[in-house]
């Protein structure tokens, strides 16, 4: 008998350290696939900021605190199920899904050019007439977690291009630890960054003279920042957009437009020496995002011109 349980004992320690291994294993999966997708990630953080900057200090914290749960529900309930099916089913159609949903992000962040050119009304700010001050919250959140939804979507396929040859169960624990970091990640440091000027505030205060010094540089820097934030935000969409369309037509045979900005981005590579990579990647970018505006100004002309039109003729 006792060696019937020392035995039983064994096993259950040889399972043991087998599930550990695999935890292991899972756990350096989620981080290689998680840091294969830290493009899109400063993105997102770049993007969100631009959803607070119209509200009073004390919405700042709920509205990310909303976004946030948005980006967990997108990422956990809506994507993480999508992509393991769609992988299990019908790989082909990821990429032209995320086509369009990279054609959304060329939209958007074209429609607030076009805004800021005076050229469309994306909106209202803090300093219009407000009627509905809880509507107004409402739909920039709602617009915020769209937005999330498209690039939480680009960061959850390049985490799935990584693990693909996982099993499912494997690959579902991989996806949704990706998910959740990042999203812990990107909606902590927003808050901190939407924040800084209140530190700053607090340091002023109560602080001692190095510290009051730090504060009142935040605060002078902080209006800066965010409108910097806002104009990187509004690039990104269409940076992203713009390369997400590059990468698909690329996946599925065209590759003559995603050949061509690769081939300057090599080309400025050689040409800068050792600040190469740093100014190819600028380039690539400067380049998706130029090719992210003029496909969201086609798309943005399609919706507001010619399906109005329609609607307006069949009305």
């Amino acid at each position: 008998m006792p060696s019937g349980l020392v035995a039983l004992l064994d096993d259950v320690a040889v399972i043991a350290k087998a599930a550990a291994a695999s935890l292991d294993d899972v756990g350096a999966a989620a981080a290689k696939a998680g840091s294969k997708a830290a493009g899109v990630v400063i993105d997102d953080a770049a993007v969100t900021p631009s959803y607070v900057t119209d509200f009073t200090p004390d919405r700042e914290l709920p509205i990310i605190w909303q976004i946030a749960k948005g980006s967990l529900r997108n990422k956990l309930i809506l994507l993480l199920p999508g992509a393991l099916l769609l992988s299990e089913f019908l790989p082909w159609a990821i990429t032209p899904l995320l086509m369009i949903g990279g054609l959304f992000l060329c939209y958007e962040g074209a429609e607030k050019v076009m805004e800021k050119l005076g050229g469309a009304e994306h909106g209202e700010t803090l300093d219009d007439q407000i009627t509905d001050v809880a509507e107004f919250e409402r739909q920039r959140v709602s617009g915020a977690v769209r937005t999330d939804l498209i690039l939480s979507a680009e960061i959850m396929a390049i985490a799935l291009a990584e693990v693909a040859g996982e099993p499912l169960l494997s690959r579902a624990i991989i996806l949704a630890l990706v998910g959740i970091a990042i999203t812990a990640g990107v909606y902590g440091a927003v808050a901190l960054i939407v924040k800084m000027d209140d530190i700053g505030l607090e340091l002023t205060r109560r602080g001692g003279t190095a510290a009051r010094a730090l504060g009142r540089l935040l605060l002078r820097a902080m209006p800066v920042i965010m409108s910097a934030l806002s104009a990187i935000g509004t690039l990104a969409m269409m940076w992203v957009g713009g390369g997400i369309v590059l990468h698909g037509l690329d996946e599925l045979g065209i590759h003559g437009p995603a050949g061509l900005a690769h081939g300057v981005q090599h080309a400025v590579e050689h040409a800068a020496g050792p600040l190469g990579g740093a100014l190819g990647w600028l380039t690539y970018a400067a380049l998706s995002a130029l090719i992210g505006l003029v496909l969201g100004v086609i798309v943005a002309f399609i919706i507001h011109k010619v399906l109005k039109l329609k609607v307006g003729a069949h009305g």
